[in-house]
């Protein structure tokens, strides 16, 4: 039953892909991208009922299917069918009917390689998953050919594989570090690592994973190494800076996560959760100071991701089953809240034809649906109740207080009401701000563009009021797996 999945998994994205390119006719690949990205939302979704019976693998050890990576699996396809929805609105817009068919194959391939990172267990082709994300997001990131847009991709791909370099060089420690304890030759998966960590020296460990830390943080968008990141998520059409945002994040932490499931064996887990937890605080503040002072409103958003990984970083550092089920609860939540906010962004920016915040003027006039639906999802990404993402932050908050670390739980929650005082005033101005020349007229109802912010606000409205029990221990068997519940 998971092959079988698993299989549907990957040959949805790569049928809707190939369908694109070959046939070269915008309607079918519009459609075809539809249908795949739903088909990959139910095979994942059915995938992490498979694997009640513990994790399972495929081709000699390649391919592994287990709780922690059918999650983030989850969360990609997810983005990846609100996304292609939202795209058959949006990218009409463009007016590049040509080139509908490059994007949709793009778009699908993107989605592939993530779900590709996701189950390999090997930790060297999870190096090049994720480096295979990138090469084919850039293309994504520039495609509407705008200077802007153009600069955006190569401040992207080179900043992000200098970063992934660091997590090879990071990744060849690690193996060469198990050499000492399982020979010259073995296979390197994380399992095999994990069994080898606890014998291995203890700097040569640290130095590893400092390095891999850097390098997949620097994908994931952590302080400092996040400067591709605000670039990258506003110069992007809106469904792709949904899916950096709300898919690839959680990719690329899914690498962090899994190295520290690694070091969560050694005598050292203390010193790596530290170096997590002061990636994360950092990435938190900083994001915060910057949301503050932006005048873009994707640049807005973008900064929104910064914050929001932090967070993630957070309660993953912290650990526990408290800290871990907050991070994974965030990893959820924050891909339906940020589709929801780039959807919307990317509705305003069509309709007022500019991406400054100062040029988008009385919301509520021009979409009196959508504006409101975007209106709500500003409260929920400041982590305001009764949304998901406030659920989320408080169980990591909680985790923190249980910990040795409560003075970053102190600067966490005060830094969570700058946030929201900061994101609030953006929106007033927006919303109820008066417009420099002119009426605002209503906007035609768009079906594409509106869908996709429903189908995201419903369900992170009903996952801040309950949280499923079945979530629960799904979390806490991933803790126990990482061994995070340790902590």
């Amino acid at each position: 039953m998971a092959e079988t999945l698993l299989v549907v998994l990957f040959l949805a994205p790569a049928f809707a892909a190939g369908v694109s390119r070959l046939l070269h006719r915008a309607r079918v690949a519009e459609y075809a991208t539809v249908i795949a990205s739903f088909a990959s939302l139910g095979a994942s979704i059915a995938l992490l009922f498979a694997l009640r019976h513990g994790p399972i693998q495929y081709w000699r050890g390649y391919i592994i299917g287990d709780d922690l990576g059918a999650w983030v699996m989850l969360c990609v396809t997810l983005v990846y069918a609100l996304s292609s929805i939202h795209a058959v609105g949006y990218m009409r817009l463009l007016q590049e009917e040509e080139r509908l068919p490059q994007f949709y194959a793009l778009f699908s391939g993107f989605a592939l390689t993530m779900l590709a990172a996701c189950v390999m267990n090997n930790v060297g082709v999870y190096w090049i998953a994720i480096e295979l994300t990138t090469l084919i997001s850039t293309f994504l990131v520039g495609f509407e050919r705008e200077a802007e847009s153009t600069e955006a991709a190569w401040k992207y791909i080179i900043v992000v594989s200098a970063g992934i370099s660091l997590a090879l060089l990071g990744t060849v420690l690690y193996y060469w570090g198990g050499t000492f304890v399982l020979g010259p030759t073995y296979k390197m998966t994380w399992s095999a690592l994990q069994t080898a960590a606890p014998h291995v020296a203890s700097p040569l460990l640290l130095l590893s994973f400092l390095l891999v830390l850097v390098g997949y943080g620097t994908k994931a968008g952590l302080v400092p190494m996040h400067t591709w990141l605000p670039d990258a998520h506003s110069e992007s059409p809106a469904p792709v800076s949904a899916m950096l945002s709300g898919a690839l994040l959680n990719t690329a932490m899914l690498g962090i996560v899994r190295f520290l499931g690694i070091m969560n064996a050694t005598a050292i887990r203390s010193l790596s959760h530290a170096a997590v937890i002061g990636f994360g605080i950092l990435s938190f503040v900083i994001s915060v100071l910057f949301i503050s002072r932006q005048t873009g409103v994707k640049r807005l958003m973008a900064y929104s991701s910064v914050e929001h990984i932090g967070v993630q970083a957070l309660g993953f550092g912290f650990g526990g089953v408290l800290g871990t089920a907050g991070a994974l609860y965030h990893m959820l939540n924050h891909s339906l809240n940020k589709s929801l906010m780039f959807f919307g962004a990317g509705n305003a920016m069509r309709r007022y034809e500019t991406k400054e915040m100062g040029g988008i003027r009385q919301v509520l006039t021009a979409f009196p649906v959508t504006g409101c639906l975007w209106l709500a999802g500003a409260v929920a990404i400041a982590g305001a109740p009764p949304f998901a993402l406030f659920l989320s932050e408080f169980t990591i908050l909680r985790a923190g207080l249980a910990g040795r670390y409560r003075w970053v739980v102190f600067v966490f929650a005060v830094f969570l009401i700058v946030v929201f005082v900061s994101f609030l005033s953006h929106f007033r101005r927006m919303y109820f701000g008066r417009p420099a020349e002119g009426e605002v007229k209503r906007q035609p109802y768009g079906v594409w563009r509106a869908v996709p912010m429903w189908l995201a606000f419903v369900p992170l409205l009903i996952l801040g009021l309950w949280w499923p029990e079945g979530l629960w221990h799904e979390f806490s068997k991933i803790a126990i797996q990482l061994g995070m519940s340790l902590r």
